[in-house]
């Protein structure tokens, strides 16, 4: 009789390996001598590794800073900026120049104010993607992206690690348990069978 809880037997031990399969991407965290074989778990023992290529891949194929340049330069991107940039210069032609400058609100009437804020609204407006262009030459030169997000992904603690990629794959996972319980059930409906034909 007791043949017939087979399949269950073999759905446990399916489920089973899965499940501390799954549990020796993280753990044990720090290397351990077990039966005279040294076991960590995979993510614990190759942070380094997956810490390189990942910054490898944000470098090269996720942040380009010729990407970020052209889509500031964008004209859509400019011209949201340019309501900004006309108040600013505008504060700063009736406010803050007639405070430096007294005697000029005197001499300068408010069409001509109006020409000068036009004029260098137009030359910022000129001078912004150029602006842009070399400060991302230069951000390009001194933040170094592979070595940031290297430095970053190599000093998480295992713990964080974990937390990161079991939230992002919990399903996964336990789709992984499911499938080793009901691929050893199979089996073992299989095995059953095997040995009924055979009494």
């Amino acid at each position: 009789m007791l043949i017939y809880i087979l399949p269950f037997i073999a759905a446990f031990i399916g489920w089973f390996t899965n499940w501390i399969a799954i549990k020796m991407l993280f753990h044990p965290r720090e290397e351990k001598v077990i039966l005279g074989m040294k076991i960590q778990g995979i993510f614990p023992k190759r942070q380094q590794q997956f810490a390189e290529k990942l910054g490898q891949l944000v470098a090269r194929e996720l942040i380009s800073f010729d990407d970020i340049s052209s889509k500031i330069n964008n004209p859509a991107t400019i011209a949201m900026a340019l309501p900004f940039i006309e108040k600013h210069v505008d504060h700063f032609i009736h406010h803050k120049l007639k405070e430096e400058i007294p005697l000029l609100s005197m001499f300068i009437t408010e069409s001509t104010m109006a020409g000068i804020k036009k004029g260098i609204v137009n030359e910022i407006e000129i001078l912004f993607p150029e602006l842009i262009g070399q400060m991302t030459q230069g951000l390009q030169k001194d933040l170094d992206i592979e070595k940031l997000v290297v430095d970053k992904v190599k000093n998480f603690s295992s713990d964080k690690l974990e937390e990161i990629l079991n939230a992002i794959m919990s399903k996964e996972f336990r789709f992984v348990e499911i499938i080793g319980a009901v691929l050893g059930f199979i089996i073992g409906i299989i095995q059953l069978l095997i040995t009924l034909a055979q009494t």
